[in-house]
């Protein structure tokens, strides 16, 4: 039968672009309804498998690739679509075939200046100092190149956080012992590695071990403190090798452009988001708009809460700025409205800065505040979910809910 096959096919590519496991069990049923089927559903992060009732067939597809930011559009719109069943299972499958076909708009090395502008955009927002502003230029370069080849090469993908980690640190402790240009902060490493922090994975553990789907939040949080693992080894094994105390590996933050200098990061950033990752040019006024609520939500958590607990802000006007907007005609979906203010949160508020300090001290005060500091977005965005379900029950009439569920 074709349309359980598309109904998996679909889940499949859901969890590939990483959606939460209870948005791809809902869209699954509620696809399979609509084609009249009766079946059972189990969605895992690296698992999807229809089967039914009766047991005489099971389908099972496994998300095998990587989902694209630019791949995640027309998604997005099947996605949207398939619940209605106005698109039938040949068309569906023909179209998911498409869409992991797609080539990227711009060439590789285009890409790689994205991603070196990018870092110059968050070393303007965490560590705003000229020194910063070059380091991240120069070594978003080769970041960028890495994960090119990291990228084809499946071996080196996977060493690829550790590598990195290693590479940027040993060349900015070194250039700052030999130079004198400033203090071995961590800051001045965040902008460049930042793609390798996994804030989207932690968020989604938090959001599905708060929904009862344990199997897959807490594989989502191992994965995702394995990455900064990897990354805070890295960035040991260079401290030790460039002979730089743990003690010195500090989180100090300077400015010395000032403060107009994040504000121009923020759009920096963006920019470099659109070059390394081509959404549709139509996006980008909606991009800008996300990273600046992002950035300005983290600011005000930041002045209220304090800068452990800065990411709850940025998460929850994230969340809630998104599902306003993509509830409207002719708006992006709430997915690919969230996905760049997480890029921007994640660097600031959670990620190997704490992980580093705790390894190299053993103050229990420094072992909590690093927890919080890496559950402050995903518990912002869990809020925001809250809130906005409770506000549709309240506002919106019975039969208008399931379209803002």
């Amino acid at each position: 039968m074709a349309a359980p096959q598309f109904v998996a096919a679909l889940g499949a590519a859901m969890s590939s672009a990483n959606y939460p496991v209870t948005i791809v069990h809902r869209v699954m049923e509620r696809t399979a309804r609509a084609y009249g089927l009766d079946h059972a559903f189990l969605a895992l992060p690296n698992y999807v498998q229809v089967g039914s009732a009766s047991g005489e067939g099971i389908y099972i597809a496994n998300p095998d690739f990587n989902v694209r930011y630019d791949q995640s559009f027309p998604l997005a719109k099947l996605v949207a679509r398939a619940p209605s069943g106005t698109v039938s299972p040949a068309e569906g499958m023909a179209e998911l075939h498409r869409i992991r076909n797609l080539d990227k708009r711009f060439p590789v090395w285009i890409t790689v200046i994205g991603y070196a502008v990018q870092s110059v955009g968050l070393a303007l927002i965490l560590q705003p100092t000229p020194w910063s502003l070059y380091g991240a230029a120069v070594l978003g370069l080769l970041v960028g190149v890495l994960t090119v080849i990291g990228r084809r090469n499946e071996a080196v993908g996977y060493m690829l956080p550790t590598v990195c980690a290693f590479l940027v640190a040993y060349i900015v402790f070194e250039f700052e012992s030999r130079w004198h240009v400033g203090t071995d902060s961590l800051r001045a490493l965040a902008a460049p590695l930042a793609t390798f922090l996994p804030g989207a994975a932690i968020t989604l553990a938090v959001i599905e071990l708060a929904t009862n789907h344990v199997v897959s939040g807490a594989s989502r949080l191992v994965a995702g403190f394995m990455q900064i693992a990897q990354l805070a080894f890295g960035i040991l094994v260079a401290a030790q090798i460039a002979g730089i105390p743990d003690a010195n590996l500090v989180t100090t933050q300077l400015n010395r452009l000032g403060p107009w200098a994040p504000f121009l990061g923020v759009l920096v950033y963006g920019i470099g988001i659109w070059l390394n990752f081509a959404p549709p040019a139509k996006f980008l006024p909606w991009m800008a708009l996300m990273l600046y609520v992002a950035y300005g939500g983290q600011w005000v958590g930041s002045h209220l809460l304090g800068s452990y607990a800065s990411g709850f802000g940025g998460g929850l006007t994230l969340i809630l700025f998104a599902l306003a907007i993509s509830h409207r005609p002719n708006t992006p979906p709430t997915m690919s409205l969230v996905v760049p203010g997480f890029w921007l949160l994640v660097p600031g508020s959670l990620g190997f800065m704490g992980v580093t300090q705790l390894i190299g001290t053993h103050s229990s005060a420094v072992f909590t505040a690093t927890l919080i500091s890496m559950m402050s977005i995903a518990i912002g965005v869990q809020t925001g979910l809250l809130l906005w379900r409770a506000a549709i029950q309240f506002t919106v009439s019975p039969d208008r809910r399931a379209f803002h569920d």
